[in-house]
């Protein structure tokens, strides 16, 4: 099930989102003209490893640079299929909630987000030397300040039945809720395996940060005097799938 548009539109050009989306193709494009071992030590030196900020593993350089993978690994990324999975799910559900905080707020609101995805991350596997990197902890909180924000949006999704493609609409409240279920249960069965990411993949940090997302998004919006009203003229054409009544936020 694979989101491709939602209904709820946005009353300006999501700045911050465009600037996040150029940034993370920029490096990941400066990071395949690297060689084999300058690869190696970009990833090493910033990827998050958790072995080193949780003082298993001794951190190489100046203690007070221990936390700036925090930052750094928000921006790299291991191929193609993860960066486009993760900006696409940027753009998709980022666009509406920079809306309703303003794009500084917003960028502010997702680097918070990033950092507590990658705090939980290193409490839930200390001992990991592996480095992690990803915008998803990031993305994750935006989708969960989507949720609180838009619950009753809808969700067109994909989903292929071998070759032949099938759209359906269903509530940003069912996606997200079942999104968020798959990592909350992913990152349980990993912690069953003692801490070991299932397939590589990070779902304490997903977890973290959908959490954080929903904790955090209401520090973050614009005051309702700076919010302008939305005119029906201005609904995706997807809106009309179904009858709803218009909010006025």
């Amino acid at each position: 099930m694979f989101p491709i548009h939602d209904t709820e539109p946005s009353r300006r050009p999501p700045v911050a989102v465009y600037w996040l989306i150029g940034i993370n193709v920029t490096l990941f494009l400066l990071q395949g003209s690297l060689d084999e071992r300058a690869l190696h030590l970009w990833v090493e030196g910033l990827g998050l490893v958790p072995a080193r900020l949780s003082g298993v593993l001794e951190q190489p350089g100046p203690a007070a640079l221990a936390a700036l993978p925090l930052l750094t690994s928000q921006f790299l990324h291991g191929g193609w299929l993860h960066l486009v999975g993760n900006l696409w799910m940027l753009h998709l559900f980022g666009d509406n909630v920079e809306d309703r905080m303003g794009s500084k707020r917003f960028l502010a609101f997702y680097l918070c987000c990033g950092l507590v995805a990658g705090l939980v991350h290193v409490l839930s596997d200390p001992a990991s030397a592996v480095p992690t990197i990803g915008a998803s902890g990031a993305v994750a909180g935006v989708m969960g300040a989507y949720l609180l924000l838009f619950p009753r949006s809808r969700i067109i999704v994909l989903v292929p039945i071998l070759f032949y493609p099938l759209f359906f609409q269903v509530s940003a409240l069912l996606f997200l809720g079942v999104w968020f279920a798959i990592q909350y249960f992913s990152g349980f069965s990993s912690s069953l395996l003692g801490g070991e990411a299932i397939g590589g993949v990070a779902y304490w940090a997903h977890v973290g940060g959908f959490l954080a997302g929903m904790l955090l998004v209401w520090a973050f919006l614009k005051p309702r005097a700076e919010r302008r009203r939305l005119y029906p003229d201005e609904w995706g054409s997807t809106a009309a799938w179904r009858p709803q009544r218009r909010r006025w936020p």
